[in-house]
């Protein structure tokens, strides 16, 4: 038996090279999406001044990525993962230069139409994520051994993270310091990169499909293996709300502006924070994984999230807020490493893509909507009672997710892993 690789080995993962070459290319489109995120929220909040306007940023990118996202599952368990994921990269890129085009050569069209152009190309990106999540979701389990799951997902996660402190930073830095041209070149050259190391990882053919199964049976077979297994789905659940109700990010160019005042640079750094947080949380993971009380870990990590929350929506100090949104980071990193270790563990490798998609419908499309949820609530409440108040969900939800769900609340995933490599 090998030796405990996955305990005593924290870089075990890293020595294989498809992979490097995979994470490689996901952090460098990362830092694109991330910097367009800050570049986008910032621009269309110097034009408006309005939350629900920021709200309405995820909310034109979750509706396409729901639209397509159970499509876009099936797509990825029955096309090659990596051409998915190349033509997807090929459509960021499309998008990218159509938003610096904009900003540099066609500015009168603002004036037009106001901020509805960058909705229009956010609309647009959104079918691109939508087929993208599923596809390297995927991908990355062919390329790693099974017992390497929980390591690989650190490290995913890791990578992951430090692009979203850089992305967000570099955005708020090259928006303040260089202006909106040069910082929206910026990101096309981000996409230009992931494309060429995603195109030399080598190519894994798909994994043998149940024979004549039907459209509609490929398409809702992710959701009802989601459903039955009241692990993954529990798992799915707490993430989902936390990022639902628990997200202040759509906000934080009002709190750079109107709360904290420190302009777009300021805003970057407050981008950057949770991720910064969450990449020391995977590094210490990365030698004490948390997978003997996988099931209490994941509690406390959505519950400190909200708690971290809501302690920053009543900070007036920018230093004490980039802290909390960084413990945020932490927290809610726990959460995310045992989500995806649960994931590809607990999923068959001919339904990757759709279970996939169906988390990226409670995950991915969460942030969006989260988004607009947040700049409804805003609008609605006022920024800082609408920001406490989407903690507090996050922790009322997270302690009621627990009760309901014993075999969630009771997993352990390291006896769950020594029992499958023992068969």
């Amino acid at each position: 038996m090998v030796r405990n690789i996955k305990e005593h080995d924290a870089y075990a993962v890293l020595r294989l090279k498809d992979f490097r070459l995979f994470i490689l290319g996901r952090f460098f489109l990362t830092i694109a999406i991330q910097m367009q995120s800050v570049i986008v929220g910032w621009q269309i909040y110097e034009q408006t001044h309005d939350a629900l306007s920021l709200g309405l940023i995820g909310l034109a990118e979750a509706i396409p990525f729901l639209c397509v996202a159970l499509f876009a599952g099936h797509v990825a368990d029955v096309v090659n993962r990596k051409k998915i994921i190349i033509a997807t990269v090929v459509f960021y890129f499309f998008g990218a230069v159509a938003l610096f085009l904009l900003s540099y050569k066609f500015t009168s069209v603002f004036q037009h139409l106001g901020s509805l152009p960058i909705y229009g190309v956010v609309f647009l990106t959104g079918i691109a994520r939508g087929f993208h999540y599923p596809a390297q979701a995927a991908f990355m389990a062919q390329i790693v051994p099974r017992k390497l799951y929980a390591n690989s997902s650190t490290w995913n996660s890791t990578i992951w993270h430090i692009a979203a402190i850089s992305g967000p930073a570099l955005g708020g830095l090259f928006y303040g310091f260089f202006g909106i041209d040069i910082a929206y070149f910026t990101v096309v050259c981000f996409v230009i990169l992931s494309f060429i190391l995603f195109a030399v990882v080598k190519n894994i053919d798909l994994p043998a499909k149940e024979e004549n199964e039907s459209l509609f049976r490929s398409l809702t077979s992710g959701v009802i293996f989601v459903f039955k297994n009241q692990i993954i789905l529990g798992a799915m659940t707490l993430d989902m709300f936390a990022v639902l109700f628990g997200g202040a990010v759509a906000l934080l160019p009002i709190f750079a502006g109107e709360v904290l005042k420190v302009g777009p640079e300021g805003l970057g750094f407050l981008r950057a924070a949770p991720a910064a947080g969450a990449v020391l949380m995977a590094l210490i993971l990365a030698f004490k994984p948390p997978l003997k009380h996988a099931g209490y870990n994941l509690l406390i990590g959505v519950c400190g999230f909200g708690i971290s929350i809501i302690i920053f929506a009543i900070s007036s100090n920018f230093y004490l807020s980039l802290f909390l949104l960084a413990l945020s980071g932490m927290f809610d990193n726990i959460s995310v490493i045992l989500r995806n270790t649960i994931m590809q563990l607990f999923t068959p490798d001919n339904m990757r893509g759709r279970v996939a998609s169906v988390n990226s419908i409670f995950i991915g499309s969460s942030n969006e909507i989260g988004s607009f949820e947040s700049g409804l609530a805003a609008k609605l409440l006022g920024l800082i009672p609408s920001v406490i108040f989407g903690g507090s969900m996050t922790v009322l939800i997270a302690l009621s997710t627990f009760k309901f769900a014993p075999n969630l609340r009771k997993l352990n995933l390291q006896a769950y892993i020594k029992e499958r490599e023992g068969k």
